[in-house]
């Protein structure tokens, strides 16, 4: 199976669309996918991430864990509706979804370092499913620091880290380090950039985002395969 865990590097990377575009790209290529949120704040009833997934392509299986209303940081939101998440609770709900999908995408939250509850963070949850990382850096919204910083410790925790997609491109920018972002990463980091996709709204048609993935997203090596209906 190929399993996926994406993570931001900060709060506000609108990594859901790479995560939807992902999925969506993948089931179009042939690979039944299925994506997977351990926890997810923000939630309304005709409003979340795994509800944008699914518009972008019913097919795709969508799993949560837990689900919080309040927007705040995730050990917030469970304090206020009394919940305290637990690590066994997502890993048993992991391994029921192994075999279920060809292709599972992890969908976490804003850094390795987002605590889930007393000591247990996001880290901690890619740690213990073993998967395969790949991070979301915004070019509007995310520090150049903050990236080498969480590219360094996925690395000091030997992780598998496939690369970075940059969103929130902007087109024709004129901004010079917005226009420098992607060979710096690359240089400090020492980690591929992947892809680098505009900014992208909740209305976009499903094919578009699917063209765009296509178009400025190595797959591939996102999941280290050869894809027969990408060969030329």
């Amino acid at each position: 199976m190929l399993d996926l865990f994406i993570t931001g590097v900060e709060q506000n990377q609108n990594k859901i669309f790479i995560t939807a575009g992902i999925a969506s790209t993948m089931q179009s290529l042939g690979y039944s996918c299925g994506v997977y949120k351990p926890v997810e704040t923000g939630v309304i009833e005709k409003s979340n991430d795994l509800l944008f997934v699914k518009s972008m392509d019913s097919f795709i299986n969508t799993y949560f864990s837990y689900q919080l209303e309040s927007e705040l940081s995730p050990i917030l939101s469970a304090a206020k509706e009394g919940l305290v998440m637990e690590k066994d609770v997502i890993f048993k709900d992991y391994q029921k979804l192994q075999n279920k999908n060809e292709c599972l995408i992890v969908d976490g939250l804003s850094g390795l370092g987002t605590p889930i509850s007393k000591e247990f963070l996001e880290e901690d949850i890619v740690k213990m499913l073993n998967l395969p990382l790949l991070f979301i850096v915004s070019a509007k919204m995310s520090d150049i620091n903050n990236t080498i910083l969480a590219v360094s410790r996925a690395k000091e925790l030997n992780f598998d880290l496939r690369g970075i997609i940059i969103n929130d491109y902007p087109v024709n920018t004129d901004n010079e380090d917005i226009k420098m972002m992607s060979k710096l990463i690359e240089e400090y980091t020492e980690t591929e950039v992947l892809g680098i996709l505009p900014e992208f709204v909740r209305t976009i048609n499903p094919s578009d985002l699917i063209t765009d993935i296509l178009n400025n997203v190595d797959i591939e090596k996102i999941f280290k395969i050869k894809i027969a209906k990408l060969q030329k």
